[in-house]
């Protein structure tokens, strides 16, 4: 390069940034959807969070605007400008104000609401299922492997992110008081169970989200488990990077 194109270049100044990306959150208002919102928010890496609610409410995170939905059915809904969506299956939490006056999406409203979001513009987007499958309605314990999902994953996104963490072991039925005795006596030993056991933290979901929604090339993903459990030798960020590079 000569000296006059390096005068050139220098009084262009540097090149404009893109500007960062708006995402779409419905599902915020459970333990899983709340840890997802404040990643995401606290990451800088989007110029607004616009989180799904069905009443009014003031939001106490930077960049997050809540959306009023007007009714159910997706369908019906205004468009909102965004580029990334989350959606979370989660069981609101209802004991405070915050919790009530968030939407929660419902397993059969699923292939609306992604048709809803990608008329909106996105086109990376993420499905995340609860890490305590005990908490799902009985239309998601199977694991979203059905027909809705398929018709998600047809619809044309750029990205999409299918999460489905591990559940933790379910206490199994005990038909007499003896059977019960004795489960509860060997349960004392629970905190011996190996950590790659152990059902994934819902802080460390949402680090799975975050990074693979801003990393995750193009196509399906369905992440396995031990993606969203941090390993012996290895970080979430490192795991989910190793998998998303294959």
């Amino acid at each position: 390069m000569t000296v006059s194109h390096l005068l050139q270049a220098a009084q262009r100044g540097p090149l404009p940034t893109a500007p960062l990306p708006v995402a779409l959150i419905a599902g915020a208002a459970g333990t899983l959807g709340a840890e997802v919102l404040q990643r995401l928010a606290g990451g800088h890496h989007y110029r607004a969070l616009r989180v799904l609610a069905q009443e009014d409410m003031t939001p106490a995170l930077d960049r997050v605007q809540m959306v009023d939905v007007p009714s159910n059915d997706p369908a019906t809904w205004p468009l909102q400008a965004a580029s990334v969506g989350v959606i979370v299956f989660d069981a609101p939490r209802l004991y405070n104000d915050r919790e009530r006056a968030l939407w929660t999406p419902h397993p059969e409203q699923l292939p609306a609401l992604a048709a809803w979001m990608l008329r909106s513009g996105v086109h990376t987007l993420a499905v995340v299922v609860p890490h305590d499958q005990g908490r799902l309605p009985q239309a998601l314990k199977a694991g979203l492997a059905n027909l809705d999902e398929q018709a998600v994953a047809s619809m044309g996104f750029e990205r999409l992110l299918l999460v489905r963490p591990a559940a933790a072991p379910q206490a199994p039925h005990h038909a007499h008081v003896l059977e019960w005795l004795a489960h509860r006596m060997l349960s004392i030993f629970a905190y011996m169970v190996p950590s790659q056991e152990m059902p994934p933290r819902a802080a460390d979901v949402a680090v799975l989200v975050d990074l693979a929604l801003r990393e995750m090339p193009a196509g399906v993903h369905i992440a396995p488990p031990e993606l969203a459990r941090p390993g012996k030798d290895a970080t979430v960020q490192e795991t989910v990077r190793l998998w998303l590079s294959r």
